[in-house]
């Protein structure tokens, strides 16, 4: 998120200030541009939050390098100057690009925050402890900046909002409500909980798809690579001769040809469609289908259904307060699931009919159409007996159980069959290798002799 101050002036000559946040700097001067219409106010100056590397000394010591953010170089020298820092220079740093932290290392903050909060430990206390011991240092320089905001009393929501590229949407939303939640310790601990969980699915779900897929595109280039370029030297030889190639050697020596003949076409249908189906996928649209029916893969598909529903339910019960209060953590919990078609029949089929007509949680999920058999008679279960909360987190750890076991099953089924194939793919190359090896010349005369006996005869 870029951060951005603008000086206006109303229309009576009064001069005033303001800042705002947004993704780009291009969007964040459409905001300004958007709130000066609305308003009336002709803009002045507009300026953004830039990083500045500075070059201090203090009193006889030693001169050292540090870097700082400000809207200007001259809030940087005064800050330092107010330190009691003799400043030698300042400059804008010309290329400022910082690297999202890996999720490990948001993951890692929030379980630790979590600990040290449910050792009573305060959030100030907490913030100076990882800002000392993290060694990311995006994450370590959005922590200071949070730390400084929340000392100078930014409403915190706001505050972790403005840093959600860093720690993503819904991580950065959960840990602003926190602080203004009254239940600061358990929010912590489930979005702990949720952030490994999705960590987890991620790791299993590149075994159970992105890994096989890759070993088999590796594996079909490299019999490519066989096929269309080492075995024709070898096989080629023999034609120069006239020597008469055996059947297997024959096909693929065909084989070969075809692809030497075809190859920009082949590369064609081999990569266009795979780059076509990227390139929609991130659309809204396509991300929208992408979604849709990525729950409708055999085996796999049901159990990403469930760990959305798993998802749904532990955010739901972390959030969800009574019965008046339930369209927000409804909400919130349909984004966090990251799957758009789950998160639009929540909030255009479910919520609707529990805002326009009265309907109970459990028969607007039951129209959602995302919610298995099982969940449902859960919920409405719990929603019966008032404790869908606790309900939720049950529903919540069962899928994870299930999951989990059924995902790794899965996934070694897969290594099998990848397995299978890559030693099906070398038997093939083994016998075309060993049949082309048998190959030999025809023996010297022995046309010759076939001639003089015809001859004779």
């Amino acid at each position: 998120m870029v951060e951005f101050r603008f000086t206006a002036e109303k229309l009576n000559g009064q001069t005033l200030s303001g800042s705002l946040t947004a993704i780009s700097f291009y969007e964040g001067k459409k905001k300004i541009t958007r709130l000066a219409e609305k308003n009336q106010l002709k803009i002045k100056n507009i300026e953004k939050k830039s990083t500045f590397l500075y070059r201090v000394r203090k009193g006889k010591d030693q001169p050292f390098r540090g870097e700082q953010k400000a809207f200007t170089k001259k809030e940087v020298e005064d800050a330092l100057s107010r330190l009691g820092y003799e400043v030698l220079n300042v400059n804008k740093k010309l290329i400022d690009f910082q690297s999202k932290p890996p999720q490990t290392e948001i993951v890692t903050f929030v379980k630790i925050s979590a600990e040290l909060l449910d050792q009573k430990l305060s959030y100030g206390e907490i913030l100076t402890l990882l800002i000392n011991d993290t060694s990311n240092k995006t994450l370590r320089e959005t922590l200071k900046e949070i730390n400084n905001d929340l000392k100078k009393g930014a409403d915190s929501e706001v505050t972790f909002l403005k840093y959600q590229t860093v720690f993503g949407k819904f991580t950065a939303y959960m840990l602003g409500l926190a602080s203004k939640s009254g239940n600061m310790t358990e929010i912590y601990k489930a979005t702990a909980k949720f952030l490994e969980r999705r960590q987890e699915f991620k790791k299993n779900l590149r075994s159970a798809l992105i890994t096989p897929a890759v070993t088999i595109f590796v594996l079909f280039l490299a019999v490519l690579f066989y096929v269309g370029y080492i075995f024709p030297e070898t096989a080629k030889l023999f034609v120069r001769f006239g020597i008469d190639l055996p059947p297997m050697t024959a096909f693929t020596l065909k084989m070969s040809d075809f692809l030497i003949t075809y190859k920009y076409l082949i590369a064609f249908i081999l990569f266009a469609p795979a780059i076509l189906i990227w390139r929609f996928s991130k659309s809204k649209r396509g991300g929208y289908i992408f979604d849709q029916y990525i729950l409708k893969i055999p085996s796999l598909g049901n159990l990403i259904h469930k760990t959305l529903i798993e998802v749904y339910c532990r955010v739901f019960y972390t959030l969800y307060s009574g019965s008046a209060e339930s369209i927000e953590p409804i909400r919130i919990a349909a984004e966090a699931t990251g799957n758009k078609y789950f998160e639009d029949r929540i909030k255009n089929v479910a919520i609707p009919l529990m805002i326009q007509k009265g309907t109970g949680i459990t028969d607007a999920f039951t129209a959602s159409g995302v919610f298995t058999e099982t969940a449902l008679s859960r919920l409405h279960s719990g929603e019966e007996t008032g404790t869908i909360k606790n309900t939720s987190l049950q529903l919540a750890n069962y899928y994870e159980s299930e999951t989990v076991y059924k995902l790794k099953n899965l996934i070694e089924l897969i290594q099998v069959f990848i397995a299978m194939i890559i030693m099906v793919v070398m038997i093939m190359l083994t016998l075309v290798s060993a049949e082309t090896a048998t190959v030999r010349p025809k023996t010297p005369g022995a046309n010759n002799d076939v001639k003089i006996e015809r001859n004779i005869v």
